[in-house]
């Protein structure tokens, strides 16, 4: 069905059309051209740390920074278990095998202290792990400084997956920048859009020119193809790079849009026993990219998937939370580490519509239903 009020609809009101209108002009669609160079720019000066590379979605970034970091066939990755399966896809792209471990419950994130066990228990039967990805899931900063002091301790390098945590900080400092490597998506529903993309984030000079090489199919400086490597097709296009500078300029606004929305939901439903948030701290500021609330079914008497028939029967389009991977059959074979805390926030969960084109009388409307729902059990 065509939804009402869509969960996360990219919007346009910069300089997207100019700069199109440039890159048209210029001739240079493909992945050469001025707007590459300004978005990876401009990208690199917001974080301002980093060097970034900008690529053609964010799973392509997960695989090249896997590639960089030396993982190969019969490696081990520890891998977040509560997230998309793109955090943990190219793993097996590569031939290795990922090692799930469980959220905790304050930021949803890869718990420190069961990624310790994970560590313990693979070094105790002789498998070191190449890597470590975390996600900042929904845009919420996971515990960086726990768990970069575990890595730290073990040798054990760290890829942020911050695809949906564009523009969110912990202690300051934008997420992406914490690891040996970030990444970001800048996929069609994202905070920041290229209609596809992504881009590859780290500090280190030698794999920033290494990513651009491998990801423009490792083609030598000679004037004929020559390669001495095998090298993918990742390189973010002139046109999408073109929408991302634009959206780049308006990024600010889009997460101080983003929290007023998370805001107001959590006004609107305050005086609900059983609906929680996903909230942030004082070491963390999320971007919000989408607003998730659990429902406690034994003290509201119904459950998420009763609220999103509710809202969908209305025009009104959610989504569960991330079924955690450990429980996905694709991969039945992993390791998982951990109890049953991804679990329950993925039975209870639900993704609330959360665009920046979202209005205050959209709002109502949609916890308007949620409160009618709820009110026929009470």
């Amino acid at each position: 069905m065509s939804y009402l009020v869509p969960l996360s609809f990219p919007v346009f009101e910069g300089n997207e059309n100019l700069y199109l209108q440039k890159v048209m002009s210029s001739g240079q669609l493909a992945t050469s051209g001025e707007f590459i160079r300004k978005f990876e720019s401009k990208l690199a000066k917001k974080v301002v740390s980093h060097q970034a590379v900008a690529l053609n979605s964010g799973t392509s970034a997960l695989h090249l920074a896997l590639v960089l970091l030396g993982v190969g066939q019969g490696d081990e990755v520890i891998c977040q278990s509560f997230t998309f399966c793109a955090s943990a896809n190219p793993i097996v792209y590569l031939g290795a095998k990922p090692i799930f471990v469980d959220s905790e419950e304050e930021t949803w994130n890869i718990d420190p202290e069961l990624l310790e066990d994970a560590i313990l228990s693979r070094l105790a039967l002789g498998r070191k792990p190449k890597a470590i990805i975390l996600v900042h899931l929904f845009g919420m900063p996971a515990k960086m400084n726990e768990i970069l002091e575990i890595a730290n301790k073990y040798g054990i390098p760290v890829l942020e997956d911050a695809a949906e945590a564009v523009g969110s900080t912990y202690q300051g400092s934008y997420c992406g920048t914490f690891g040996t490597i970030g990444i970001f998506s800048f996929n069609g529903n994202k905070i920041v859009t290229t209609g596809g993309g992504g881009a590859l984030l780290t500090k280190d000079a030698g794999l920033i020119e290494r990513a651009k090489y491998l990801s423009t199919q490792a083609r030598e400086d000679l004037p004929f193809y020559q390669h001495l490597e095998i090298g993918y097709n990742y390189r973010m296009n002139n046109m999408a790079a073109a929408i991302g500078l634009a959206q780049l300029e308006k990024l600010d606004t889009w997460i101080a849009k983003r929290r007023l929305i998370n805001e107001r939901y959590r006004m609107l439903l305050a005086d609900i026993p059983g609906l929680s948030f996903q909230s942030d701290n004082e070491d963390s500021k999320s971007n919000y990219w989408l607003t998730t609330i659990l429902i406690d079914e034994q003290l509201t008497g119904v459950s998420n998937d009763r609220l999103r028939v509710v809202l969908f029967k209305n025009g009104i389009e959610t989504r569960f939370l991330w079924k955690p991977l450990h429980l996905q059959p694709v991969y039945k074979f992993a390791p998982f580490y951990g109890g049953s805390t991804s679990e329950k926030l993925f039975l209870k969960g639900l993704c609330l519509p959360s665009s920046v084109s979202l209005t205050f009388e959209d709002q109502k409307l949609i916890c308007g239903l949620i409160e009618n729902e709820l009110s026929k059990v009470s």
